[in-house]
């Protein structure tokens, strides 16, 4: 269903826009936004709508260098500034710049910044093209581009920070474009798309997409030579500037043209790739996760990011959000998007040889292979990978634009010999822990749904007429099961199943602690099993730890001084303890920046059921 068009922002309103210098307009009139700093803030607060902003994060864009000892007191005159700009409008009260542990959160609506409604209008258009609707989908798409006032933030890119969210901007614009031209250029209407392309291109000579786009639409609109001209120059950049040659989709984009019939349209949306894509299918039923998916989609749509950690505990959706993510982004990946398990069906980790031999099958790399041996002997199940054959893998990866989603890692030596030290591929690695000894990566961590998404899922299980006859049970059940998607998807096949079963008595049992493991189970599927290959993962020590821990985050969190009592140490002993915890994906802390004695620590509910369960054993 495709989105409709936002409400427009109340009379008194401001609308922010970033696509471009930034400005702010009340009732058609342009508002002065103030010295420089107190723009910096606005604007760093304004790149990350309604997600908490930490204090450092805001420092480091006013002052990157040498911040003065009063930054934090200036800071909050800046923040009371954009308080005071914002104001509020005519039935609409609240604060719309909070400060809570994570930082400042700028509360703002899809109609009153011009970022948010070109992400909702570029989702309905991406929407629409899998749909097939073509022309909703180039109309929708060319309505968020009209947003696009120029390079996001040009006038304060002299700040390393907000020139980081703004490069940030660009490429999800950039990528938009790419979408719409090829929506148009497989409409017939190429010629309205080439000047722009031309434009661009020069701007961006490097970005492949772009310049696939442009040879096309040159060819549909009958200037065969130029489209030509276009890859000679391509392949001549490419050579000197990086001593590479062109994608295979490229390649044969440029056969298909010499042969002078109508080019190919280059892959996009997921529908297919030149090298095709060996992804599970995406899960229909994925909900929420709107800023994770976000952040996932930018920092691989980014041509210097090459390798992202999503973390989260058990059931927490880190493979569903990868899936999803490589699902989306096949158009940028024209040389395929591949998965692999780094667990055999048992939980137990598989050798870095055997996924690597899976990786070269997938991909075509010839992989030299060492003949089998007794495990631990060379060639074993638990031999390393092999120089050769990882020397032949980054080979590959150094000469082709792919996605590796390496899925369910148990642990950093699994995958270290696998990630890209160069070149344009990019790698999705998705852990229970925070595989905290890989470096430069970045990460992603996932916690428990939001209420909201958590019914939504729920709602797509059991119907949204069913979920309305009783919402405080609904509430009550997503609550039970930690808000974890797993636990709220077997909930809700459970109920779809037992269309008998009261709400609300299906919410007193999860609310009951010795049963709530036992009605997560739909067929095949455990809660309780996969809290079991967690358990597994930890270390004894941690797994005692935690079994400790269990009582006092189960009434709601944990302090250092609870961790101490419980576990009967000494505070350097609990820190360990608990960083250990947070490190393995078994304990949750504060984003923000906190002390140690400050902090408060969780566990997510069923894991601690389970803890509990087997330390009673």
């Amino acid at each position: 269903m495709i989105r409709p068009p936002a409400r427009p922002a109340p009379a008194g309103a401001v609308y922010f826009s970033l696509l471009g210098p930034l400005t702010a307009v009340r009732d058609g009139r342009p508002l002065p936004l103030g010295p420089r700093k107190q723009r910096l803030v606005l604007a760093t607060l304004l790149s990350r709508p309604n997600t908490p902003v930490p204090v450092d994060v805001l420092t480091d864009a006013v002052w990157p260098d040498d911040p003065p000892r009063t930054a934090r007191k200036n800071l909050q005159v800046y923040v009371s500034a954009a308080r005071a700009l914002l104001g509020s409008t005519e039935g609409d009260n609240r604060d719309r710049v909070v400060h809570g542990c994570g930082g400042y959160r700028l509360r703002i609506d899809e109609g009153e910044l011009d970022t948010l409604r070109f992400r909702s209008l570029a989702r309905a258009g991406r929407d629409a093209g899998e749909r097939g609707d073509l022309r909703t989908a180039a109309r929708l798409l060319r309505e968020a581009l009209d947003l696009w006032e120029g390079p996001p933030l040009n006038d304060l890119r002299d700040s390393t920070g907000v020139a980081e969210e703004a490069e940030r901007l660009e490429a999800r614009c950039l990528t938009v474009y790419e979408d719409w031209a090829e929506t148009e250029i497989e409409l017939g209407r190429a010629a309205v798309a080439v000047d722009g392309l031309r434009d661009l291109v020069e701007r961006h000579p490097l970005r492949e997409r772009l310049r696939a786009a442009w040879m096309n639409s040159l060819h549909q609109s009958g200037r065969q030579a130029e489209a030509l001209a276009v890859y000679d120059d391509y392949r001549l950049l490419l050579a000197r500037e990086l001593g590479l040659e062109p994608s295979p989709a490229m390649a044969a984009l440029y056969r298909a043209m010499l042969g002078r019939g109508r080019a190919p349209r280059p892959p996009a949306g997921g529908r297919d790739t030149v090298r095709g894509a060996a992804l599970p299918a995406a899960p229909r039923d994925f909900t929420g996760r709107r800023e994770e998916l976000r952040d996932v989609l930018a920092l691989l749509g980014s041509p210097d990011e090459r390798v992202v950690v999503v973390s989260g505990p058990a059931g927490s959706g880190k493979s569903a959000l990868a899936l999803r993510a490589a699902h989306l982004l096949g158009d940028g990946f024209p040389d395929g998007r591949f998965h692999v398990q780094v667990r055999r069906e048992d939980g137990t980790a598989r050798t870095p040889a055997d996924v690597l031999a899976e990786l070269g099958r997938l991909c075509g790399v010839r992989v030299p292979v060492v003949p089998a041996g007794p495990a631990g002997a060379e060639g074993g199940p638990d031999a390393a990978v092999s120089q050769d054959a990882e020397d032949a893998w980054q080979e590959w990866l150094s000469l082709h634009r792919a996605l590796i989603v390496l899925d369910d890692v148990p642990d950093e030596a699994s995958v270290r010999g696998l990630l890209p030290r160069s070149g344009p591929s990019s790698v999705v690695l998705t852990a229970r822990g925070q595989l905290a000894g890989l470096a430069p990566v970045h990460r992603v961590a996932l916690g428990a749904l939001a209420d909201g998404e958590a019914l939504e899922l729920l709602g797509k299980l059991i119907g949204p007429g069913r979920l309305r006859t009783d919402p405080a049970a609904a509430l009550r059940i997503v609550r039970a099961c930690g808000a974890l998607p797993l636990a709220v998807g077997v909930g809700g096949m459970r109920l779809a199943v037992l269309r008998h079963l009261p709400l609300a008595e299906y919410a007193d049992r999860l609310g009951d602690p010795s049963a709530a493991l036992d009605e997560l189970v739909a067929g095949d599927v455990s809660v309780r099993l996969r809290m079991a290959s967690g358990w597994q993962d930890l270390a004894a020590d941690d797994r005692r730890a935690l079994g400790l821990l269990a009582g006092p985050a189960q009434e709601g969190g944990f302090t250092l001084d609870g961790a101490m009592e419980a576990l009967g140490c000494g505070e350097r002993a609990a820190i360990r303890t608990v960083e250990s915890l947070i490190d393995a994906g078994a304990v949750t802390s504060p984003t923000g920046e906190v002390t140690a004695h400050a902090a408060l620590y969780e566990v997510p509910r069923l894991l601690c059921l389970y803890a509990r369960e087997r330390k009673g054993s």
